[in-house]
């Protein structure tokens, strides 16, 4: 039995903050930003909107999408490296919240930016194995937590939103195949090198960033891991029919596609609107292209990500 994607769905917070925001807040400029990013402007939460609140309202409407309740599903995934919480996880608080009765499986995956990729993965292995019927993956995030607005390197990069995908069993093949990697010696060009200690925040809270290494690690291995993914299914290039890239960086989804030599009017780009929403920007932008039918049933998507650790991975799905 093969996992299919049932429906999509996404969230955004209604506060905009764009580049002429960001002007008055520290030292950049919207050419500088649009420039060396793409980005034009993100989407802040409000007060005490957390990761679950967004993955809530993603997880109705991909729900409502594919003609699911929520009393069944019986697998939740949340991929966030902003967690309403130290524990209990964020998928067990949406758990909640959806009213799930309880029994189901539900946790969190942290692999930063690759996180919904990796959440889908482990998800479809559940699926083949006969252990779901529903599974319900969520990319969540509230980066604006993470940031400091002081830095111009790094808070002009990333916003907050959800996406959310519904998984069902059928006899024929919807993920393809997925392909994780990780390496930690790399963990230092991309973290947030801070904890919490007896009571108190110890070390960096915020994001910190060498933009040159990650530019440089990210295009080598997107492209890398695509031609695993299309190896694996004796696939060609031409074959993909969209391309959905980790949403960073323009810079680096164009690298990645003349790497691959995908046109960039097969690949799906939300960098602009969105700025990188790390988890949820891979699950955003399908929600997207699905909803406005470019994207449509029987064609080839491949999904990528890369974060901070350094992990990276591909799934390979038809739609």
């Amino acid at each position: 039995m093969y996992s299919r994607i049932a429906g999509t769905g996404s969230y955004l917070p209604d506060k905009v903050l764009t580049n002429a925001d960001l002007e008055r807040m520290v030292d950049t400029t919207d050419e500088w930003i649009v420039t060396r990013t793409g980005i034009r402007e993100r989407r802040i939460a409000a007060e005490g909107q957390m990761a679950s609140d967004l993955a809530l309202e993603a997880s109705r409407r991909a729900l409502d999408a594919a003609g699911v309740s929520a009393s069944d599903v019986d697998l939740v995934i949340v991929a966030t490296t902003t967690p309403d919480m130290v524990f209990p996880s964020t998928a067990c608080i949406l758990q909640s919240k959806l009213g799930i009765a309880g029994g189901a499986p539900a946790f969190d995956v942290q692999a930063v930016c690759s996180g919904f990729v990796y959440a889908m993965a482990i998800a479809d292995l559940f699926m083949r194995a006969g252990k779901a019927k529903y599974a319900l993956v969520v990319g969540a995030e509230v980066y604006s937590r993470i940031l400091d607005w002081n830095d111009r390197s790094t808070c002009v990069l990333f916003g907050d939103g959800a996406g959310a995908v519904v998984l069902k069993p059928g006899p024929d093949p919807g993920i393809l195949s997925t392909h994780l990697h990780a390496d930690g010696g790399h963990h230092h060009i991309l973290s947030v090198p801070g904890q919490v200690c007896r009571g108190g925040v110890t070390g960096h809270p915020f994001v910190v960033m060498d933009g040159g290494a990650v530019f440089r690690f990210a295009v080598k291995v997107l492209a890398e891991v695509a031609e695993e993914a299309l190896a694996a299914n004796s696939m060609e290039r031409s074959q993909i029919d969209w391309l959905i890239p980790h949403q960073a960086n323009i810079r680096i989804i164009e690298a990645t596609a003349r790497k691959l030599h995908v046109p960039m009017e097969r690949v799906v780009v939300t960098v602009e609107r969105h700025g990188n929403t790390s988890a949820a920007s891979v699950a955003l932008a399908l929600d997207e292209a699905v909803r406005d039918g470019r994207i449509r049933p029987g064609q080839n998507v491949m999904l990528q990500g890369v974060g901070g650790g350094f992990t990276w991975g591909a799934v390979l799905v038809r739609m």
